[in-house]
């Protein structure tokens, strides 16, 4: 990334521009979280330093404050924190192409603090972009030693969710109130995705959780949002309809119910506590997630009633861990929808399977199966009568047609006429007469001496 002399730091239009798009969505990060969110080709934060260095010639960044963070070699790093001014949330506007009222704050409270959620929305967001390094030139600088190798590789970094100016963060979420004046309870997302016509998810809400918040908490938050996406207000046509609060100011899902929201974990406290954490989570926010139950009737023999969950009001609840999420991308099998039995990629985990759709799904095969063996049983009727037509024969005594069955001749009599005939034998034998008795006894005839 080549430098320029129009500014003391030596940086590009193109530099200062990423730091503004960067800063303008994340509101507060350090210049390595920059570059890993825009230029993560760039051998190390040099470049991103001197632009930002030149917005602050500029009036357009600040730096209020610091941040400390362990490096790979486990060295502690002070790093500057750097925000945006209220000048630099306009040109930032003009950048990310979004109306100023959309800006949000300059965050200097949370940069001169340390910001330390406010950088771990940075590295998830950073997890679900994913932005693929570009091979760049470096500037070169005083008394650097030349490199004679050549630069390695960029790494191949997993798909992303994005670009960048579809996220947003710290959105607004009235429970109550509107937007620019929110009532008490309500609360503010993390970051959100909206991409009108996404194929995988036009829309997303994202909560970081740092591990600081109880679950309760954190499950509390889900209720909140549902109280949200469950808002309706009117539609402002005079027709007396009312439309989802959300819907004014997102784009549709694509699919029934309230938009997802993605919990994602970057505190590292071992596998087995996080699958404990996540799973209180879940439990504490069930209600919210789980969906209504409609069941069939209980069938005869006591089979297990068929049915499905209706989600139109519950919210689709995925969770998920930084280190997953920025090893494997948004894309991979990172993520654990609640409701939902193994890890999933996301268009799976955004799926559900025991919805009204697999139930008619279910439902249309037992009907398919129920008509084909209908027609079973019909073309076994049916062929059983072509093999008794075939068969059949005129009975010699009363020329009925015959058809064969047990106990008849083929081409011989017919029922009823060897019926008949075996009575009128029967008859016949009782009318004879019995034969004369023979032997002595005292009624015999005496034999002559």
């Amino acid at each position: 990334m080549g430098g320029s002399k129009l500014r003391r730091y030596g940086s590009t239009g193109r530099t200062r521009t990423m730091c503004l798009a960067a800063l303008g969505v994340v509101k507060v990060a350090t210049p390595d979280q920059i570059r890993r969110l825009m230029c993560p080709g760039t051998r190390d934060a040099a470049t991103v330093r001197g632009g930002l260095k030149d917005l602050e010639a500029e009036r357009l960044v600040v730096s209020p404050g610091n941040a400390v963070r362990v490096n790979d070699a486990g060295v502690r790093v002070t790093e500057k924190l750097w925000t945006l001014t209220a000048a630099g949330l306009d040109a930032a506007a003009v950048v990310l192409d979004r109306p100023a009222r959309e800006m949000g704050g300059t965050a200097k409270a949370a940069a001169a603090s340390g910001a330390k959620h406010a950088r771990a929305v940075t590295d998830v967001l950073d997890a679900f972009v994913q932005t693929p390094p570009e091979p760049t030139q470096p500037v070169p600088r005083k008394n650097e030693f030349v490199r004679t190798a050549p630069l390695p590789e960029p790494v191949v970094r997993p798909a992303g969710l994005g670009p960048l100016a579809a996220w947003s963060t710290e959105a607004v979420l009235p429970t109550g109130g509107t937007f620019l004046t929110p009532a008490r309870g309500s609360l503010r997302a993390d970051m959100v995705f909206a991409a009108p016509g996404h194929d995988t998810v036009p829309l997303l809400f994202v909560e970081v959780d740092n591990g600081t918040e109880g679950p309760p908490v954190v499950a509390d938050k889900i209720e909140r949002y549902r109280r949200f996406f469950a808002r309706q207000v009117p539609t402002g046509t005079g027709n007396g309809r009312d439309v989802a609060l959300w819907r004014t100011v997102w784009p549709d899902t694509g699919r029934d119910g309230f938009p997802p929201v993605a919990l994602v974990f970057t505190k590292d406290v071992g596998k087995v506590a996080m699958q404990n954490r996540m799973r209180e989570v879940g439990a504490l926010a069930r209600e919210h997630w789980r969906g209504e139950w409609n069941g069939d009737s209980p069938t005869p023999g006591n089979e297990r009633p068929d049915g499905y969950r209706d989600y139109k009001t519950a919210v689709p609840l995925l969770a998920t861990t930084l280190k997953q999420l920025a090893a494997h991308g948004p894309h991979g099998p990172v993520w654990w929808r609640y409701g939902h039995p193994t890890w999933q990629p996301l268009t799976d985990a955004l799926d559900n399977p025991d919805d009204y759709r697999a139930w008619a799904a279910r439902d249309e095969a037992r009907r398919a199966a129920r008509e084909a063996e209908h027609e079973r049983a019909r073309r076994e009727h049916a062929e059983r009568r072509r093999a008794l037509e075939a068969a059949k024969w005129t009975c010699p005594t009363c020329s009925r047609t015959v058809y064969p069955e047990d106990g008849l001749t083929s081409g011989g009599e017919c029922g009823p006429c060897l019926s008949y005939r075996r009575r009128a034998a029967a008859e016949a034998a009782q009318q004879q007469p019995a034969p004369p008795p023979t032997g002595g006894g005292i009624f015999g005839r005496r034999r002559r001496t």
